[in-house]
């Protein structure tokens, strides 16, 4: 028996992806892409169950401990390149009718490859499919970048013919786009259905399909790394209210002077070598010099802030003309004394980090950073995590970052190649 507004949230998942592989648990900003979509299904109000559906164990493991359920693996022959959405759907709900004698009111899709949803949109639209019970689904769009009354194929004979007629209008190709229809975009952020349609129709959309409204400014779809780096920029750079599955990230800074680097795990890769003697070796990466170079030429300021007392740190810092400070124990006072004394507002201040003795530093900054190989738990409360480790070129794509943001026009798109 159907429980009043029993709403079902399903994420389809499958593990072979060839564009970017294993993208539905690739880290988006330090989390998993799948949680996004997870976060925007267990932080709706009306949404009742939020399952995954996926042929790859990892990926279930993954959104098990997001908070979704997995009842089921999906079967191998529904998870290839070119498999649509509907059997997906189909074989979920006879699943769960047949051994759960589950029922849900409404269906959700939430696709991964569209993490940036608005607060409240998965609830909205519930709404919207509740007060119209004449609608088969709904689905989420945006208005067209391009408008197909402007567009063309050629035919078999080698000429140009108008894809779409507008009545009254002898060539609406020529006519002004003011006085052609509006005509919109589906995103994957979100589809709303009625069982019966895919049960009992055949169908995954049905007739009568409504329409949600989205704010292009949140429009991503991830099958590139370029979109994958475009996506995380989004998430950063505008003040976007999005749901995300990690609270309190802050967005990116309105003016940056001061860029604070932890030394090991951050310009090294955290480990070390011992010779005979006990001298230590650590190992750097050159590029990071040539980031902080720039960085400094365009005006922002950097510093070192090491717990390490070896002398490498204080040789590598004035290698890459950084002041440095070393064998500190206690971090959030240097940090605030130097702020202090070099007139800087923590409101203009970047720290990057990458072990928990960092975490303290993060809430006195604007921006909180952490390397790719980070602990977890710097991980989870860092506004931005970088897609490089520790001594493997993180400094250098942090730098770039802040010079892309800051001088665009200069910098051009430096660090997308730090995405590959």
């Amino acid at each position: 028996m159907v429980t009043p507004h029993e709403i079902l949230t399903i994420i389809p998942a499958r593990g072979g992806s060839k564009g970017i592989p294993r993208k539905n648990i690739r880290q988006f900003s330090g989390t998993p892409l799948i949680a996004y979509s997870i976060a925007a299904g267990t932080q709706a109000k009306f949404v009742t169950r939020v399952i995954v559906s996926t042929d790859d164990p990892e990926i279930a493991d993954v959104a098990r401990q997001f908070g979704a359920d997995v009842p089921f693996m999906r079967p191998k022959e529904l998870a290839q390149d070119d498999t649509l959405d509907y059997p997906v759907f189909l074989h979920a709900l006879q699943w769960l009718a047949e051994y759960e004698g589950y029922y849900p009111e409404l269906v959700v899709q939430l696709r991964p490859t569209s993490p940036l949803r608005p607060v409240g949109l998965v609830d909205q639209a519930i709404k919207k499919m509740l007060d119209n019970p004449q609608a088969d689904s709904l689905r989420g769009v945006v208005p067209a970048g391009e408008n197909p009354y402007k567009m063309w194929h050629i035919t078999p004979q080698g000429q140009l013919q108008a894809i779409l007629p507008v009545e009254g209008l002898d060539e609406p190709y020529n006519a002004p786009r003011q006085q052609l229809p509006k005509v919109y975009w589906q995103t994957g952020h979100i589809d709303v259905f009625r069982p019966k349609v895919i049960l009992e129709d055949g169908l995954m959309s049905g007739k009568v399909i409504l329409p949600l409204l989205i704010d292009p400014q949140y429009t991503v779809d991830i099958d590139t790394l370029a979109d994958w780096s475009r996506a995380e920029r989004k998430l950063t750079d505008h003040h976007l209210d999005v749901v995300t599955p990690v609270k309190g990230r802050r967005t990116w800074p309105m003016k940056i002077s001061l860029v604070v680097f932890d030394f090991d795990g951050v310009m090294t890769d955290d480990r070390v070598w011992v010779n005979q003697d006990g001298v230590e070796t650590v190992s750097a990466h050159r590029g990071d010099g040539m980031g902080v170079e720039m960085l400094l030429k365009a005006g922002i300021r950097g510093v070192i802030i090491s717990r390490e007392t070896n002398k490498v740190v204080a040789a590598r810092a004035q290698k890459i003309g950084l002041p440095y400070f070393h064998g500190v124990g206690d971090k959030p006072s240097i940090l605030k004394a130097y702020l202090e004394k070099e007139e800087i507002s923590p409101q203009e201040t970047i720290y990057v980090g990458n072990d928990v003795n960092d975490l303290p530093c993060f809430p006195l900054v604007a921006w909180a950073v952490a390397v790719a190989d980070a602990h977890p738990q710097v991980l989870k409360k860092a506004d931005h995590v970088l897609s490089r480790s520790g001594g493997h070129g993180a400094v250098r794509e942090i730098c770039d970052i802040i010079l892309d943001r800051t001088q665009p026009n200069k910098s051009g798109l430096r660090a997308l190649m730090y995405k590959e």
